[in-house]
């Protein structure tokens, strides 16, 4: 029988595309984009895809990408970090040029990008896909030093690798704390999801450990899948404390491993600090952001209100209805790429569709997710029609669906980075 470590190992990869343009004649087309992760990369890929003649350039820091997506899952110890680590090469292989440099100031007149080690990019097009910036500020007593003793992990690499081993070192009966953030943030189910899967790594190794969820929202997306998936697998073991019971955490305390919300103070042995957040610091220095980090767009083309020619997907971005997901940054990339490309040929943008897929695992052959489709309106991207799964499902519709999300995984970085 195959197991969902099989899976896990060896998911299928799902196909994405949209209807191909004309390619332009004439002079090449210079197309940047800031950013390698999923908006990043599937933005390279398609515009490269959708205009052949284009000089696509993908800026990005890191010669590897470390997805969010599935980073619970290694500090459950469903999969190993190697398996959500990706590189560039296929991109590469493309035709798209892979610059691992940062992009350190953009000039929107002038339409140039400067990086880091002293380049110079020229761009008729530019895509930014910087993803979040920690709000290290935004929770006092939290920073980016303090983070090495109570990780965020809300960038995965080194952070989830950290809040792995703190757990593996805390003792049966331990108390392990979640502080989330209020709206918005990246990948809304996330914290909840990492509760699932913290608890489950406790439940085989430390079963007389609790995990407190400190929360100032009182409500989450998934929500009552998620409550009823803590009381049939973790019954006792995780408990969630909403805003109107002082859930909002309002200082913590890295010394002390403390955090102090509305009802007085709770001690942890491991405390998860997911702090406020904002676009990535690009977008902040290319002058695209609004007065509260966010950047806003038109939603029919992703093309930033406040700088022309720049386009903002990804987690960074002011999308309306949608989620800052993975897969709502793959949908906004191919949208804005067909819209880069009719621009470039002197057409008029295609009408948008746009997607959202999030699953949730929170033990091995448990999982559930949320879908959406979303339209572009003159007040921004709504959803169109949307399902979630069914409470009180079988256990075999779970089993499917934690399946589903190895299938889903594959296939959304296969789109962006294969």
């Amino acid at each position: 029988m195959t197991t969902r470590r099989t899976l896990l190992e060896t998911g299928l990869a799902l196909s994405a595309g949209l209807a191909l343009p004309r390619i332009a004649r004439g002079a090449s087309p210079k197309v940047v984009v800031v950013g390698g992760g999923f908006g990043g990369g599937t933005a390279a890929k398609y515009v490269k895809k959708f205009l052949p003649a284009a000089e696509v350039t993908l800026v990005e820091r890191d010669r590897q990408f470390v997805t969010c997506p599935f980073s619970n899952l290694v500090i459950g110890g469903l999969v190993k970090m190697e398996q959500i680590t990706h590189g560039y090469d296929k991109i590469a292989k493309r035709g798209v040029e892979v610059v691992h440099d940062e992009a350190v100031a953009v000039d929107p007149v002038a339409r140039k990008v400067r990086l880091k080690g002293g380049g110079v990019l020229d761009y008729d097009r530019l895509v930014l896909s910087p993803g979040i910036d920690l709000d290290y500020e935004g929770l006092p007593g939290y920073s980016e030093a303090a983070a090495e003793k109570l990780p965020h992990a809300w960038k995965a690499g080194p952070q989830t690798l950290l809040l792995k081993k703190q757990l593996e070192a805390m003792p049966d009966g331990g108390t392990v704390i979640i502080v989330a953030p209020n709206n918005p943030f990246r990948c809304p189910p996330g914290p909840y999801e990492r509760a699932g899967m913290i608890a489950w790594y406790l439940k085989k190794n430390k079963p007389k450990s609790k995990i407190l969820i400190f929360d100032p929202k009182e409500t989450f997306s998934k929500q009552a899948l998620f409550f009823e998936s803590y009381e049939v697998l973790y019954p006792g073991m995780i408990q969630w404390i909403g805003g109107k019971q002082g859930g909002k955490v309002e200082r913590v305390d890295p010394q002390a491993m403390t955090v102090e919300a509305g009802f007085g103070e709770e001690k942890g042995d491991v405390i998860n600090v997911i702090p406020p957040q904002r676009a990535g610091k690009i977008a902040q220095l290319a002058g695209v952001t609004d007065e509260k980090g966010w950047c806003p767009i038109d939603p029919k083309t992703m093309e930033s209100t406040k700088a022309p020619g720049i386009y903002v997907v990804g987690d960074a971005c002011i999308a309306g209805a949608m989620p800052k997901s993975g897969t709502a940054a793959n949908s906004q990339a191919r949208n804005a790429a067909a819209a880069i490309a009719a621009a470039l040929e002197g057409k008029p943008a295609p009408e948008p569709s746009y997607a959202n897929t999030c699953y949730s695992v929170v033990a091995e052959g448990y999982g559930f997710s949320v879908t959406g489709v979303y339209g572009a309106t003159p007040e921004g991207i709504k959803e169109i029609a949307g399902g979630v799964s069914k409470l009180k499902a079988p256990a075999k519709d779970r089993d499917l669906e934690a399946a589903y999300a190895v299938d889903w995984y594959r296939g959304i970085v296969h789109d962006a980075f294969g």
